[in-house]
């Protein structure tokens, strides 16, 4: 019988493509994952991976152990998540994961409905990016991702995990009070051509350059930060022009104005829940679940009004 443990690390090293990454995301010594995939290319009793440059590609009958694994790590997920609504000792610690910005408006506010419920669960909240998202739950570090897909994140039906619609976070462009376009109702993002940009973070930096090469045009970014409230600032002091999502707050910076983009609907980012196949119905998880649509219902509303 093959073990489901070495099953894991065969699909996050197929996830990773070294030795040395799967090790990282795991939590184990690169010899240990090597050992791992030798134990299961035995009991598999065919040769499941093959040198490719620095990294590891899957030999057809890896290829074909990869489809079954699918499957079986989501036939054991469900196991575990019948057998904890039918008695067996329910999990108390869920390990939350999800972008900057959603932290404030949605994660913090279900974790402390978390502790705070009958049977408390502690929620352990940690700030990353989709892709560390996804390999992170692949690898049992998260339970719970909130995230932002992006054109090379997997489909919404891959069979590894199961995501959903949250809501979706509309983008708005922010300028200073005094900007030339701060008085529109609307603007066309191709009237920005000619502005000079700032660029965010890198998965937010790919959406924007994506929605303004859609509108004809390659923005002509100098500034760079991470940090939304850096992002900001430079906005403030007129160095320039940035799309800003509706879960970023201005609070801190009053002389900026939020100016909706043209368009039905307008451009925004997607934002889903992602666990991994088989999990959602585990108490816990599917406690967080619900109170993660419960709270980006009210956050919806509260855009609205």
């Amino acid at each position: 019988m093959v073990d489901l443990g070495l099953l894991q690390t065969f699909r996050v090293l197929e996830e990773q493509g070294t030795v040395t990454a799967a090790a990282h995301a795991l939590n184990l010594s690169p010899s240990a994952v090597s050992q791992q995939l030798r134990q299961l290319s035995r009991q598999a009793g065919a040769a499941l991976l093959e040198p490719d440059g620095r990294r590891l590609r899957l030999t057809v009958a890896g290829r074909v152990l990869l489809g079954h694994a699918d499957v079986l790590c989501a036939q054991w997920e469900t196991a575990r998540a019948e057998l904890a609504q039918h008695g067996a000792p329910a999990r108390r610690t869920l390990r939350l994961a999800g972008f900057a910005t959603s932290i404030g408006p949605l994660l913090a506010p279900v974790a402390g409905t978390l502790a705070r419920a009958g049977e408390p669960i502690q929620a352990i909240v940690t700030e990353t990016d989709t892709r560390n998202s996804y390999q992170q739950l692949l690898a049992e570090g998260f339970d719970i991702a909130v995230l932002t897909p992006l054109s090379d994140s997997p489909p919404t039906d891959d069979a590894r995990f199961h995501q959903e619609h949250l809501l979706d976070d509309v983008l708005d462009l922010v300028v200073p009070a005094d900007h030339a376009l701060a008085a529109r109702g609307t603007v066309d993002l191709a009237a920005t051509e000619r502005a000079t940009w700032i660029s965010p973070h890198h998965d937010q930096g790919r959406l924007i350059h994506a929605l303004c090469t859609a509108a004809g045009f390659a923005p002509h970014t100098v500034h760079h930060a991470d940090d939304w409230q850096a992002v900001l600032a430079l906005v403030r002091h007129g160095l320039g022009v940035c799309l800003v999502p509706r879960l970023v707050s201005l609070d801190a910076h009053p002389g900026l104005v939020r100016v909706p983009l043209a368009g039905s609907p307008p451009p925004s980012r997607r934002i889903l829940t992602c666990v991994r196949r088989g999990s959602s119905g585990e108490p816990a998880i599917a406690a967080a679940l619900t109170a993660l649509r419960e709270r980006a219902g009210q956050v919806s509303a509260a855009r609205v009004g």
